[in-house]
């Protein structure tokens, strides 16, 4: 499978994984209000990195792609105040994580090898 259509498909089923944690969360008020920031943010990773595969140039992909780990960044963040907050246990996100992590990696080193390009 090609690296870019990989990605499409990592990201895409990072979204999913998403979707289903949020489906998981406890119905009171501060899972929902967290939860509602992760489904935005998680599966948005995946619909910034499609759009920078149709940049009509680095500095566009640059761009969406540094959208797209900001999207990762802030993911993180409200998995990390799920489990900070003991609203859902640490165990069950650990691969989720792992996942963002990996994702923010190949991003990082995506924008690295475009600019070294220049």
């Amino acid at each position: 499978m090609e690296r870019g259509k990989d990605l499409k498909v990592r990201t895409k089923f990072f979204a999913l994984r998403i979707i289903k944690l949020y489906s998981a969360l406890p119905k009171i008020t501060e899972a929902q209000v967290i939860g509602k920031q992760i489904l935005r943010s998680g599966t948005s990773v995946g619909a910034q990195y499609r759009e920078a595969c149709r940049a009509r140039s680095d500095a566009e992909f640059v761009s969406k792609i540094e959208s797209s780990l900001q999207e990762l960044e802030e993911t993180m963040y409200w998995l990390e105040l799920l489990v900070e907050s003991e609203i859902f246990p640490a165990q069950k996100l650990q691969n989720l994580r792992e996942e963002a992590e990996e994702l923010m990696a190949i991003l990082v080193a995506s924008i690295k090898t475009v600019k070294a390009r220049k």
